[in-house]
Order: C-alpha cells, then structure tokens, then sequence
C-alpha cells in the first residue's frame, strides 16, 4: 500500500465517522462530508458558515454516483449528452433533483448542483468511498 493509497483510506475512514475533510479540487481546496449524513453536512456548513438554503455541490467519480438525487429523466437526450461529455472535469452542472434529495444539499429547491471531478484525490476518495 503506497503512503498516497494509505492517506486515501484514513480520509475516507474520518468521512464514514461522521468527519468534514479539505481537499484538493480542479480549482480550489474544498471541504466535504458524506452529503448523505445529515449531521456532518450540518456540521461543514456551520465551518463555512454557510446557509443551508444555499445548497451544496456534490462530487463524484462517476455520474452514476448521482443516480439517488438527480433526475436524470427530466434530461432530454441532448442536454444528457452534453452534461456526459464535459465529465470528468471541472465542470457543475445544476440538474433536476428526485424528490428524495436532501434539503441539507438542495437547500430546499427543486435543483442540485453536480459535478464528476477529474482531479485524483477526490476521484479516489469518491471511487472508494463509492458516494
């Protein structure tokens, strides 16, 4: 196990305990949380000191990451494809959410804001984290 797959495992054992991490993007350092634990986003937002009306950016290392909150259906084929083809890469992309998406991440509308993410580390911590 190399010092960069070990530093992986321990960020993904501190997100499955409910922690908020920074990490590196294309762009810029993040903080992060399993966006499915309610109390750990809670916990990243009150650090940012950010609203929860303002929603989140979720991350993934695979679209299909974001089957549970996005409406993939309400996308024709065109704009499908288009969202597919700018992945992975820096780009988010705000897509109808399923009704069933946390208010924590959707800030209560009816959209979230996704993005497959090109960099390593969060392609890794995401491809094992498998969220």
């Amino acid at each position: 196990m190399s010092a960069d797959d070990l530093n992986i495992a321990t960020a993904v054992a501190v997100l499955i305990r409910g922690g908020v991490l920074a990490y590196p993007t294309e762009a810029v350092w993040g903080l992060g949380c399993i966006p499915f634990d309610g109390e750990a986003v809670h916990r990243l937002l009150a650090i940012k000191r950010r609203p929860v009306g303002k929603g989140l950016i979720l991350v993934g290392s695979d679209a299909a990451q974001f089957d549970a909150v996005v409406d993939w259906s309400a996308l024709d084929a065109r704009a499908l494809g288009r969202v597919r083809a700018s992945w992975p890469g820096p780009n988010t992309w705000v897509l109808p959410a399923r009704t069933s998406a946390p208010a924590w991440i959707t800030g209560g509308r009816d959209d979230i804001a996704v993005r497959v993410s090109a960099h390593p580390v969060v392609a890794a911590l995401c491809s094992r984290l498998g969220a």
